[in-house]
């Protein structure tokens, strides 16, 4: 059954894009951002202003001084990092406030950060990469707003994804990364972004890239994020195992990969 119908049949409601996301997407679209109006939306929503200036003040930044203002943070960060700092805000606040989603969003805005910077490395699209990165757990967000107090148990009791992928399709009859997939659909991401959230869970257990993926550059670098954020000793390995399927060079990944870490590693430290 496709997802859509699936989702219809079981009453499951993939939240609408925000209209300032919307807007967003299409200045983003044009050859040539115009800044000024960039930073004009976003600052034109105050709280999701405050949010974004918040989160490029963080640590994982690493700026050398406190940015005042939107159109700071795009000079000093560049235009992809600031609209996909908007758009992890953005998400975040179409679902509830919740204990259990907060680790969810934390992993979020490190993930994207990493597959943006990694896929600009490599020379891979980076907007598509970081917004995959964003985007690859909030089906989980969408099961928990849709049943907190089902979800919620589920959530906490699986020890890692596969568990969890496994518990939701008892309990609901759909996982979060088909979930997940649908809603970057509904918001019009690139169809590689919305093929990695779909096969996140499968890529990152068995290190393999399904046939049907689109872009496979994408996914490979969703699965060397995930190394490095749940344990850096295997990236070598992850590296070796899914580059060649996506055609890429395994030297090349690994430099651009570990150039990436250097970056984020260095800036927390700057910042502490």
């Amino acid at each position: 059954m496709p997802v859509d119908a699936q989702l219809r049949s079981l009453n499951i409601d993939i939240p609408a894009q925000p209209e300032a996301l919307v807007k967003l997407s299409l200045l983003l679209a044009d050859d040539e951002v115009n800044m000024p109006a960039l930073a004009g939306l976003i600052e034109s929503d105050m709280a999701l202003a405050a949010a974004v200036l918040k989160a490029v003040n963080s640590s994982l930044y690493g700026l050398s001084g406190r940015v005042q203002s939107v159109q700071q943070a795009i000079t000093f960060l560049g235009t992809r990092e600031v609209a996909a700092v908007t758009f992890e805000m953005g998400l975040k606040a179409v679902f509830p406030a919740a204990p259990e989603l907060d680790p969810v969003w934390e992993r979020a805005g490190v993930r994207g950060l990493l597959m943006g910077r990694i896929a600009s490395s490599l020379a891979v699209d980076p907007w598509a990469a970081h917004s995959a990165g964003l985007f690859e757990e909030c089906g989980k967000a969408v099961l928990y707003r849709h049943a907190v107090e089902r979800y919620k148990p589920i959530l906490t009791a699986a020890k890692d994804d596969e568990e969890l992928l496994f518990l939701e399709h008892q309990e609901f009859g759909v996982s979060h990364d088909a979930l997940g997939a649908a809603l970057c659909e509904s918001w019009g991401l690139a169809p590689a972004a919305v093929h990695c959230v779909r096969y996140h869970v499968i890529v990152n257990s068995t290190r393999e890239l399904p046939m049907q993926i689109q872009r496979r550059a994408i996914c490979a670098i969703s699965a060397l994020a995930n190394a490095l954020m749940a344990d850096p000793e295997t990236v070598d390995d992850v590296a070796r195992a899914v580059a060649p399927q996506a055609d890429m060079e395994v030297v090349m990944v690994l430099r651009g990969t570990r150039k990436v870490q250097a970056q984020i590693e260095a800036a927390v430290a700057r910042a502490s």
